[in-house]
């Protein structure tokens, strides 16, 4: 199993927000709005992909993708333990 990658901040903060705008479009009734967070994650989509991160991993997304979700899946769990 290979360490875990750092991550900035900034690239780990986008790919939260991703995580977020993704539930909330699973969570919106067909018509009630989901245009809007579509939209929101094709523009953080872009972002994520275009972040200059990647331009240091010689792979690029396709193997620092994968542990960028889990780097914001985690950091997000941490935030709900510490709120609670």
């Amino acid at each position: 199993m290979r360490p875990p990658c750092r991550f900035p901040d900034d690239l780990v903060d986008l790919q939260e927000a991703w995580l977020r705008t993704y539930a909330a479009l699973a969570q919106a009734p067909a018509g009630g709005g989901a245009t809007a967070l579509r939209r929101r994650l094709i523009v953080l989509s872009c972002r994520l992909h275009a972040h200059p991160h990647w331009a240091n991993v010689p792979t690029g997304w396709r193997d620092g993708g994968v542990e960028l979700r889990r780097a914001a899946r985690r950091r997000a769990g941490q935030a709900g333990r510490q709120a609670a």
